[in-house]
């Protein structure tokens, strides 16, 4: 073999060499198992992402024919189990009177001079009714339930709607014969679940319903009720004393306005023919 072959097969040798050498280089497989998990844990959260988006897209379109318009004044005429009253608005009474009310919870009728903080408050005690019911003629709907029956994961879905939300609020209320009372002016809805579809509903075709409710525009907020340390709900049924449906006296001027707010007007309520 003359030295030219020699030099040409040894070159073809430590190039085959060199090939098996590549050809038997073990595959990165952690580096590849890393990165197929990283990319199903980011499609993971992309699509849990989007499937949150989508459902609240779905639901902020199911509530959404539940606003009030000029051909819709009440939506809630199409929920079925609200319970509707005309009230005679801006009767009041004093903060040592009870009144007797003729529905339990009231949703209308004589109240405190002084509303309940409705702007978004969970109230973890039972407040006395007759604020209560003064927050309602504001525009607010008042979420009552029995201590008894709503407690754990029920409770905490009932103070997700509540909970900051402005003209909301949210109580116990002892002795209530349904484990949920909505209240807003006029308007009553007991139900027996906190995941029926009908609360969502009843708030939203309710709430600041400004053909529903009496003093349109009023506050929410009042700087003389004390959220901290509210006046207690009582049990018991009022006495002979108490003032009726029809009692209450006309106040010019309104206790817990905002600083610099004017006083609310007081109009006669608005109720669509059911």
């Amino acid at each position: 073999m003359t030295s030219g072959k020699k030099t040409k097969a040894a070159r073809s040798s430590v190039a085959a060499a060199r090939t098996s050498v590549v050809a038997k280089k073990p595959k990165p497989w952690g580096t590849i198992i890393a990165v197929i998990a990283v990319l199903a844990l980011a499609g993971t959260v992309f699509g849990y992402a989007y499937a949150q988006i989508s459902e609240k897209n779905q639901r902020e379109a199911a509530l959404a024919k539940w606003n009030p318009t000029e051909e819709n004044k009440d939506p809630s005429d199409q929920i079925q189990g609200v319970v509707k009253k005309d009230y005679t608005a801006g009767k009041h009474v004093q903060p040592t009177q009870r009144v007797a009310y003729d529905q339990s919870p009231p949703f209308g009728g004589p109240h405190d001079g002084a509303w309940a903080n409705c702007t978004g408050i969970v109230y973890p005690s039972a407040v006395r009714t007759e604020n209560m019911v003064h927050s309602l003629e504001h525009g607010a709907v008042w979420i009552a339930y029995n201590p008894d029956q709503i407690t754990g994961e029920a409770l905490d879905k009932l103070k997700r709607r509540a909970d900051g939300q402005q003209y909301t609020m949210l109580s116990p209320y002892p002795g209530l014969d349904k484990p949920i009372s909505l209240q807003s002016w006029g308007h009553q809805l007991k139900v027996e679940s906190a995941d029926d579809e009908r609360i969502d509903q009843f708030v939203q075709s309710l709430r600041r319903n400004q053909y529903t409710y009496p003093e349109t525009g009023a506050a929410c907020d009042s700087t003389t009720f004390d959220v901290d340390n509210p006046p207690p709900f009582v049990a018991e049924k009022p006495g002979a004393d108490a003032v009726p449906m029809d009692g209450g006296t006309e106040d010019q001027a309104e206790t817990g306005n905002t600083p610099g707010a004017p006083a609310a007007t007081t109009t006669p309520a608005t109720q669509p023919s059911s």
